[in-house]
């Protein structure tokens, strides 16, 4: 039996099991600390956000640093109420609107969720086949489905534990992105001056590159799988538990969270940052400001910042793939799985979870057809991002509302400050998606 058939046989008791001091864990490193969080925000920059930025700053130049600027508390706060949902209760988004809500609330919210995910990962999957083509030769599509394979394999062969570590180290691809910006001319004085005083134009194009910048940086696949990722660190800890039960566990938990979950998003944004500022100072000042993928992007760097910048840039759109595909499949097969009452995470054996891994295998599989379909990756991503960004909004007021309720939440509701910014970041993605449609 493992930890959570235990703790399920001993909660229907009125068991728990007793708290024990974390002895390897007892001192709060900085380091040891960073996870769940860091792996969803370095997973915000997958390829088809990359093409997001490197359209902005190809068409608005450094006016468009400013909103990594905005976004970040934003999403940082959003996040570290998902995080703390799960921590909390135990279990993830899904199950708690389950609980709450009705079924059809969590069953909607997940469907739209699977095709905006399944699109996302056929975009993703797509642009890492192109970003290795050009970076080794050969033919997209092979590279595309090695990729796509090997992603599938990992997340039912290896371990959670062993397979969070392979996450976490492919973060530090993403800095693949400022060393970009560091091999060509940056006016860093004028480039503070425009985070922070943008000249922003109130036109079509603005607008909708705003939408579309907010809509690819706070995305309801990170919602699920960050919740649905601290469940995974409390099974995977047989001296954890949820705070709820265990609530002398709160203090340290709680501030893991939150150093996780900022560091995380900042270094999501940091990335972005460093993608516009690399394409506003190279494309946009050179006039190719039509960038429709993260590969043109790549393929334009090459005859203006040089072959060593492109090369980098490729190898971002690979390395930062192989990250964004997993979460995209595992946070829609949590959201699912949850929501049906079928076991699930990546702890669990594929035999254990069959339905779990089954969504994960649909997901990508969808994915590559998709590739080899007529249909137009532009405007995949673009009825994606409108997905995404119209499920956002409901989703993010059901989130506000389960973190502030007792009933879900006993004594550790999240704090005034976290559900001001949360509601101000779900105003603000109302207004994107009313955006997204207009537009």
């Amino acid at each position: 039996m493992n930890i959570a058939e235990r703790e399920l046989k001993d909660a229907r008791a009125g068991k728990s099991r007793p708290e024990v001091p974390r002895k390897s864990k007892k001192e709060f490193h900085p380091l040891s600390a960073l996870g769940p969080g860091l792996i969803t925000g370095a997973a915000d920059d997958d390829p088809s956000g990359i093409a997001t930025y490197s359209q902005a700053g190809a068409q608005l130049g450094l006016n468009a640093l400013w909103t990594a600027l905005i976004t970040y508390p934003l999403m940082a706060a959003v996040q570290s109420i998902c995080a703390r949902i799960g921590r909390v209760t135990g279990k993830g988004l899904s199950e708690n609107i389950r609980a709450t809500f009705p079924g059809s609330v969590a069953l909607v919210v997940v469907g739209l969720l699977l095709v905006a995910n399944v699109v996302n990962v056929a975009a993703d999957l797509a642009a890492m086949g192109e970003g290795a083509r050009l970076v080794f030769g050969g033919n997209k599509h092979f590279y595309t489905v090695g990729f796509a394979v090997s992603s599938l394999l990992l997340q039912i062969f290896v371990p959670y534990h062993h397979y969070v570590r392979y996450l976490k180290w492919i973060t530090i691809s993403l800095l693949s992105y400022v060393a970009v910006a560091l091999v060509v001319h940056v006016p860093w004085l004028e480039a503070l001056q425009r985070t922070v005083l943008p000249k922003i134009a109130f036109d079509r194009t603005t607008a909708t590159l705003v939408t579309a910048l907010f809509g690819t940086t706070i995305s309801p696949y990170m919602f699920f799988w960050h919740s649905s990722e601290e469940v995974e660190e409390i099974h995977d800890d047989p001296r954890a538990e949820p705070l709820k039960r265990a609530p002398r566990q709160a203090p340290r938990e709680l501030k893991r969270i939150g150093w996780d979950t900022w560091v995380g998003m900042a270094y999501s944004n940091v990335i972005a940052f460093f993608i516009m500022l690399a394409t506003a100072v190279t494309l946009h000042a050179t006039g190719h400001t039509n960038i429709q993928t993260a590969a043109e992007a790549a393929r334009a760097l090459a005859p203006v910042a040089g072959r060593f910048a492109a090369t980098l840039f490729a190898l971002g759109i690979v390395s930062t793939g192989l990250l964004a595909v997993p979460v995209l499949a595992g946070s829609a097969a949590y959201a699912i799985a949850e929501a049906r009452g079928w076991k699930e995470g990546l702890g669990r054996t594929f035999a254990d979870a069959r339905e779990f891994y089954g969504v994960i295998a649909f997901s990508i599989a969808a994915g590559i057809a998709l590739d080899f379909s007529p249909l137009d990756p532009i405007k995949a991503l673009f009825w994606s991002a409108v997905v995404n960004g119209v499920i956002a909004v409901p989703l993010m007021a059901v989130i506000m509302i389960l973190s502030s309720r007792k009933s879900v939440m006993g004594r550790f509701v999240a704090p005034p400050w976290q559900l001001v910014l949360g509601w101000i970041a779900t105003a603000i993605m109302g207004a994107v998606a009313v955006g997204m449609i207009a537009f």
